[in-house]
């Protein structure tokens, strides 16, 4: 990777088609209206013309990604697994290919904008080379795989001024957004406790990735259309085994989260937002064996959050692997409560379910609440599409629901959550400041890790 200096240089003095359009945005002033942001040179795209985009990780969740930014010009596609992005290849056949997205990166000078979708290891790398060089992301969740890597990345993103979304794609829904309003307009009352919960890893009754296993022993040749050592990225290197790819990967600690990394992001941003939490003050957990290779089968997660901008303290509770919290008494009878995601809120005067991922369909319990509620006003602005709403934020700089300044600290206490399971279950008392838990100085190490060589943030 180039060092700092090398990619600031590069960011400043480049003469691209970004700067170009920016440069020449004033000639074109009379035939098109142009923000002024563009007139003053800051590298953002005019509405009127395309995104290059380029995609790192392109099979799988990658190709829907691409499909779904598919408006603009897709300029490049990088993968590490050329069989598994073939059909994605296909599909864009005037992209460029490339296995490294280093390379990728230095080469296409005329990108625009970067698409993450790798396995949650790469996520980081990818992200923050594509930040060094100007670039906008859009980033698969969660965020990262480290605590450390979340808070860097939001901060590098900032710093850079480039539009930002992670692709926890419920945060369009519009039940995300009810659930904010209506938290906001008091139909619940304050809300103290929070349970939240997902079937994964499994689904349907069957396991969807491993956990609760010990690493292969068997060191099978690796597949011709896969550079492994790229695969790994900044993880510590171990023989390749089908065990992890495709998509196996999330259930071990060295490449995934498990199913709250996976699902938490999705489930727990609508209480983020509507909440306004932040950094929990401490979390600890209980779950089914914990292996040294990867998460348990099942675990329950317990954070306290502290009281912010005139609500009360709250305690959270996330279960997943099959845990479900008690059924609440305000479901009518022959009402179960859904056994792959969901949400309860409980406040001073109520409670609102939630039933499946991401916050889509809110209700007030019992029944009989939810049609006696008078509705207030929508107040936040309606989604125009997850995807849509980070390309227009690269051409007119306009917000995000999911920037890394809501999914960076989402992800970091998602990601403390893994650290008190990897623990055992300890509790960890977090200090957000100064960045670190204190009361447990040994799961610091849990909170990064070190790089193989040739890796940098």
């Amino acid at each position: 990777m180039k060092n700092q200096k090398g990619n600031t240089q590069e960011h400043t003095s480049k003469i691209s088609r970004r700067v170009f359009m920016s440069s020449s945005a004033a000639a074109a002033a009379s035939l098109t209206i142009v923000p002024s942001y563009v007139l003053a040179g800051s590298g953002n795209v005019p509405p009127s013309e395309k995104l290059n985009i380029a995609g790192i990780g392109v099979g799988g969740q990658g190709r829907s990604d691409i499909d779904n930014v598919s408006s603009e010009n897709i300029v490049a596609l990088c993968d590490v697994d050329w069989e598994r992005a073939a059909d994605t290849f296909k599909q864009y056949p005037k992209a460029r290919r490339y296995r490294n997205f280093r390379k990728m990166l230095e080469k296409e000078k005329n990108i625009d904008a970067v698409v993450v979708a790798t396995p949650d290891h790469n996520h980081a790398v990818a992200t923050m080379e594509a930040i060094k060089r100007g670039k906008h992301v859009y980033c698969e969740k969660p965020l990262t795989r480290t605590v450390y890597e979340a808070r860097a990345v939001a901060k590098a993103a900032r710093r850079a001024g480039v539009a930002t979304q992670m692709g926890n794609q419920g945060m369009a829904f519009e039940g995300n957004r009810l659930i904010n309003e209506w938290i906001w307009d008091g139909a619940i009352g304050p809300v103290r406790e929070v349970h939240a919960w997902s079937d994964r890893p499994t689904h349907n009754g069957q396991l969807f990735w491993a956990q609760g296993v010990e690493r292969p022993k068997e060191t099978p040749p690796v597949p011709s259309t896969l550079d492994w050592d790229l695969w790994l990225g900044p993880a510590p290197y171990r023989p390749y085994h089908p065990a992890y790819v495709p998509f196996k990967w999330r259930g071990w600690w060295d490449f995934g989260s498990g199913g709250l990394g996976d699902m938490g992001i999705h489930n727990l941003a609508p209480v983020f937002s509507a909440l306004k939490l932040g950094a929990p003050t401490s979390v600890y957990s209980s779950s089914t064996l914990v292996y040294k290779e990867t998460l348990p089968l099942a675990s329950t997660v317990h954070y306290e959050f502290p009281a912010r901008d005139g609500m009360p303290a709250v305690k959270l509770h996330w279960y997943d692997g099959g845990m479900i919290p008690a059924r609440p008494d305000e479901l009518e009878n022959g009402r179960e409560l859904s056994r792959e995601d969901g949400l309860i809120l409980v406040g001073d005067k109520g409670k609102m379910y939630v039933e499946g991922w991401g916050g889509n369909s809110p209700r007030l319990i019992p029944e009989a609440k939810m049609k006696a509620y008078k509705r207030p006003p929508k107040t936040l602005p309606r989604s125009i599409g997850h995807h849509k709403e980070w390309i227009e934020a690269c051409k007119r700089g306009t917000p995000t629901r999911s920037g890394f300044d809501f999914a960076g600290p989402l992800t970091e206490a998602v990601l403390l959550g893994t650290v008190s399971v990897r623990m055992g279950g300890r509790r960890l008392n977090w200090d957000s400041k100064n960045f670190k838990i204190t009361n447990l100085p040994e799961a610091n190490k849990y909170l990064h890790y070190e790089y193989r060589h040739g890796w940098t943030l």
